[in-house]
Order: structure tokens, then sequence, then C-alpha cells
């Protein structure tokens, strides 16, 4: 069994925490009073461009789905094509390709006008319509009376990115979410470059919005994530679509996410010395620029307000965000937890216990 340790929460009561596993060695607390109420386990890779591992806590090589985590790297076929220059995409479409937006009016109204452009409509895409995740925006829906569409959905942005590289290169823009399809040949492709991994035979799933989803090695994910980080040996082409993401997604912090998200707040802070995102499930990755370095990690329970804890607190240990910068986003990092009534009850944390 492992250590109990006794912790001394911020009222003065003392916490009783489960030392870090070996096999998932990060904890992430949910406090409510004086009691530790929730844990959850992470594991976590910290890489360099050449896959070598500077940090790691738990099995970095178990195969793990990238989910929307891995936008980034499946934005590159969109600029890599010629198509983003071909369709005139500025960097807030190109901040649309990486983002799991909330559906507020600054991101479904951009997607419309973009597809519009190509003469398509919502219509096209394949990801399935979607209640937007910004409450008043959904409730803006309900009391119009009017269905979400599926430009309002999460992904939409992704979406859009793929027909533009399909209408571009002439490639049918049905069924381009398909295994079989031009446009997701391409993504695996590009996942395997990025990462280092030979994806043959591994396992495949479907995301949320219909695309295959690979296994891959948590510590090749960070690879990819790295090489984003530092890109120099990567071709001339492929380095300019890596830069151009970093700059777009740092320029335009609210369209990756939205209001009040964890990767927006952490992106406007950060700038171009950090791009981040999310993924469902419990995955999270990211590039640390100014230290050439890649991270992903993975939550064993795939609870998403663990990983971003646990994101953030690895970018604090790698000295991203300083004093300063903890300061303003406190909340962010060790997000309070409030009753209905709005009074504060608790706390989620890195385990006070975590030693990185």
């Amino acid at each position: 069994m492992n250590e109990i340790s006794p912790i001394a929460a911020p009222d003065g009561s003392v916490l009783r925490v489960h030392a870090g596993r070996p096999d998932a060695p990060i904890a992430v607390e949910v406090t409510r009073g004086g009691m530790v109420e929730s844990v959850h386990r992470v594991i976590a890779a910290v890489v360099d461009a050449d896959g070598r591992a500077v940090s790691s806590w738990g099995d970095i090589d178990r195969l793990v789905y990238g989910r929307s985590a891995i936008k980034p790297i499946q934005a590159l076929p969109v600029l890599e094509s010629g198509a983003a220059e071909a369709q005139g995409l500025d960097d807030a479409e190109v901040t649309l390709c990486c983002a799991s937006h909330s559906g507020e009016p600054m991101h479904v109204d951009r997607v419309v006008a973009w597809l519009g452009r190509m003469g398509l409509s919502a219509d096209d895409l394949e990801c399935g319509p979607q209640m937007p995740g910004h409450e008043p925006s959904a409730r803006t829906l309900i009391q119009a009376g009017t269905a979400p569409t599926r430009a309002h959905n999460n992904c939409s942005g992704k979406h859009s990115g793929m027909l533009t590289t399909a209408v571009h290169l002439g490639e049918p823009t049905k069924g381009y979410t398909g295994d079989d399809h031009p446009v997701q040949k391409r993504l695996k492709a590009v996942m395997a470059e990025m990462s280092g991994c030979d994806l043959s035979g591994v396992p495949t799933g479907y995301d949320g919005c219909g695309i295959p989803v690979y296994g891959v090695p948590l510590k090749g994910l960070a690879t990819a994530m790295a090489r984003f980080a530092d890109p120099a040996g990567l071709s001339a082409g492929r380095r300019a679509a890596v830069e151009r993401i970093v700059a777009a997604c740092a320029k335009h912090p609210l369209l990756i996410g939205g209001t009040d998200r964890f990767n927006s707040t952490v992106l406007a802070e950060t700038g171009t010395r950090c791009l981040l995102k999310s993924g469902a499930e419990g995955v999270f990755a990211g590039a640390a620029i100014d230290r050439g370095l890649g991270i992903c990690l993975k939550v064993d329970d795939g609870t998403g307000r663990a990983a971003q804890a646990a994101f953030g607190a690895i970018l604090v240990h790698l000295g991203v965000l300083d004093a300063d910068a903890q300061r303003r986003l406190a909340n962010a990092l060790t997000p309070p937890i409030r009753n209905w009534a709005g009074r504060l009850v608790g706390v989620v944390r890195p385990a006070p216990d975590l030693a990185f």
C-alpha cells in the first residue's frame, strides 16, 4: 500500500494523500474543505526534438490516442500542401484548424465565412452538429429556437482545414473522414513522421468528430510537439508551416479554445513561448518553444480538469511560467471549486507531495 502523507490545507486543517504510484506518479487532487475528495493519476513525458526524454513520469511508451491534443500536427498538411495560401487562409483560420472551440460566434461565423469562400457550407462538414460549450452562446440558440449546426462543433475548424486541402488538391469533399480518403492518409503519414513512430498495425479508433485516431506512444506524441518547439531538423516547408501555426495561435488565443478556457488563458499569457492543446479523455500536449521541448500527458481516468492542472504544473516546473505569470494564472493553474451559491469549497491542484 502507498504511504500516507499528512498535508496542511490552506485553512489549517490536515489533508491526507496517497504518495504517487510508480506507474502513474503524478497526482492531481480535488479538495473539499479539509479533505482530499478525489485523486487523478497522470503519466507524462517531456522530450527534445530527437525524442530523448528530459523528464518522464510513468510508462511513456504506453500507447494513447492523441485525440484533439494533436490538432496542431493535423493542421500541417493545410499549410504544406499550399492549400492555405491558395484559399487565402488568414492567421485566425489557421488557428481554427488547431482549435477545439466553444462554439461562440467568433468561432462559428469565421468557419461559415471560410467555407463559403470555397463554395461550401456547414452541411459539407462531417463532424456532426454540437451545442456550443460556451453557455451564453448555447442559451442564445435555445432562446431563438435554433438548432446547432455542424459549424458549432468544436472541431469544425479542423474539418474546414481538411476540406480546404481536399478542394485545393482536387480530391472528393464527400467522405473526407474515411480511413482510405487521401486527407486521412496524409494525416497518418504526418503523424508518423513527426512522432518518429511506425503506425502500421497500431490500434485505430474514431474520434468524437468522426476521423480515425491512432495509438501512439506518449513519448512519440511529445516528440512530435518537440518538433514544433525546435523545428531545425524539419524540411524547409514543414518548418515554415510549424512556425506559422505557432505564430497564428499566439496571435489568436481565444480562437483555439474560447472565453475562460484554460488553453486560451494560458496561451494569451505565454504567446509564442508556448503552444498548448487539450484533448478528450485527459490528454494534453504542448511545445515549450523557448526550451525546445515537447510535452504530452495522459490522465488515467480521462479527466480534463486533472490534465489542465498537471500540464500547468509541468509548465511551472520547466520555467515557462514565472512567479508573476503563476499569480496571474492562479485560477487556471489551481481552479477553485465553488458550490451553486458561489462559495469557495475546494480546489483542483497538483498533489503537494508531487516531486518533479
